[in-house]
């Protein structure tokens, strides 16, 4: 086979190299039928073959050989991917984590004394006790409580009577909190309830244990009303909190009645009021509270409110989605790379079949676009089949984590196309360099 393609070749190159005289003995033998038939084929090796010859030429080059197909493929495949993928991911995490802004941090704001005071020549005002029922009064209040923590000195909690509280006893945090404190925060309990507005009123010595304090006594049931010490003094267990949203220093603490407070402790007045509002509302009570808790000194109080949505939104899901963008354009630079080097190990393989249409007239961008079009058309297979696979991706992740699935539709639409380009850009060189080889460049690697 190759001795035969050999001499083929070599008559040929004899048969082009003597093309000139030949043609000129043909057109005074054939007189001007000949000199009109050597016109037209000059036509039409000028304008070379046509699409559809082009395209099958192409396409029976890519199945030829069709591990090589899919091993030069499966690189577009894997950055189309990775990039439909990662941004599908992207946008739908994105989602997720701002609606979760929206229902937490976004509508929590928290007030306190200022400890610069108010106005000039005024004291810093305290919160009073009925805080939580002026900030009731706002449109836009979901909920809203007091929350201190309490100087308990040397005082021990233990989940046991014992005479040597200094060795039994555990440095818990004491707070206290009004009965709103817990529906403010988000509050969920593991077992048993919360205390209410009738424990406060009557300051029983009843307590709510975070989840973290309850381990550490050992606590993890309320049914026979378990009781803690605090220094010498007995409180019933009636709660034990699972889950709060803003305040987690709740989790490790004991937490009491603001009334029992007062009796136990002498709180004078709550350290800060917490208040959960309806999304959007979080900067209009943050401006509308100082005034409704304290109207002739509001300047002494200090609110921390959420800032506005829209631009935190705007941010988070633009770092995002330049950080998903960067990995699944380094994802699909790997698989262009491939293509390239693919490509061209094909150009070296293919050096008599190059010689061969190149001695039988064809010129060297017929060559070129040959080479192009096979890199265009893998590259349009992987962008396909890359797709498919990050749509499915996005939709099984999110499935499993319970997500809305979030995808552009032009991403979607317009991978296939950026794959094709992808195959286009990888196949110029290796297109060039087929273009640049000659007939008898050929004949001697056969």
């Amino acid at each position: 086979m190759v001795t035969r393609l050999r001499l083929l070749l070599a008559a040929l190159v004899r048969r082009t190299a003597g093309s000139r005289g030949s043609s000129r003995r043909a057109a005074r033998v054939l007189g001007p039928a000949g000199a009109l038939a050597r016109t037209d084929r000059k036509r039409r090796l000028k304008r070379g073959p046509a699409v559809r010859d082009l395209l099958d030429e192409a396409l029976a080059g890519v199945a030829a050989r069709p591990t090589r197909l899919i091993l030069t493929t499966l690189g577009t495949v894997l950055g189309v991917a990775a990039l439909v993928g990662t941004v599908g991911l992207g946008q739908t995490a994105n989602g997720q984590i701002t609606q979760r802004f929206d229902l937490a941090a976004a509508t929590r704001v928290v007030v306190q004394p200022d400890d610069k005071g108010g106005q000039s020549g005024e004291a810093a005002t305290e919160l009073p006790w009925d805080a939580p029922e002026r900030i009731s009064r706002l449109n836009g209040v979901e909920a809203a409580g007091t929350v201190s923590t309490l100087a308990v000195g040397d005082d021990l909690v233990r989940s046991v009577a014992g005479l040597d509280s200094q060795r039994n006893g555990h440095a818990l945090t004491v707070m206290a909190g009004s009965a709103g404190l817990f529906d403010a925060v988000r509050s969920v309990l593991r077992t048993g309830r919360f205390f209410d507005s009738g424990h406060d009123a009557r300051a029983d010595r009843v307590v709510v244990l975070g989840k973290h304090a309850a381990e550490r006594l050992g606590i993890n049931r309320v049914e026979s009303q378990p009781a803690i010490f605090i220094g010498d003094q007995a409180y019933t267990v009636i709660g034990i909190l699972d889950s709060v949203s803003g305040r987690a220093e709740l989790l490790d603490a004991v937490i009491m009645p603001n009334g029992t407070a007062k009796t136990a402790y002498d709180l004078a007045a709550p350290d800060a009021l917490e208040i959960r509002t309806q999304v959007g509302a979080a900067q209009l009570i943050g401006r509308q509270a100082p005034v409704a808790i304290d109207p002739n000194n509001p300047s002494a109080l200090k609110v921390d409110a959420p800032p506005a949505q829209g631009g935190v939104r705007r941010g988070v899901q633009s770092d995002l989605n330049a950080l998903f963008l960067l990995l699944g354009a380094v994802a699909l630079l790997v698989g262009g790379l491939g293509i390239a080097n693919v490509t061209l190990l094909s150009v070296l393989e293919r050096v008599s079949e190059i010689g061969l249409r190149r001695a039988l007239g064809a010129a060297r961008r017929h060559v070129a676009v040959q080479f192009l079009v096979e890199s265009v058309i893998v590259g349009f297979l992987g962008g396909l089949l890359g797709t498919a696979a990050g749509v499915l991706l996005t939709v099984g992740v999110s499935w499993g984590r319970d997500w809305t699935p979030i995808l552009d539709n032009r991403l979607a639409l317009g991978s296939p196309f950026l794959g094709a380009f992808i195959g286009l850009v990888a196949g110029t060189y290796p297109a060039w360099k087929a273009s640049a080889i000659q007939p008898i460049t050929a004949l001697r690697g056969t």
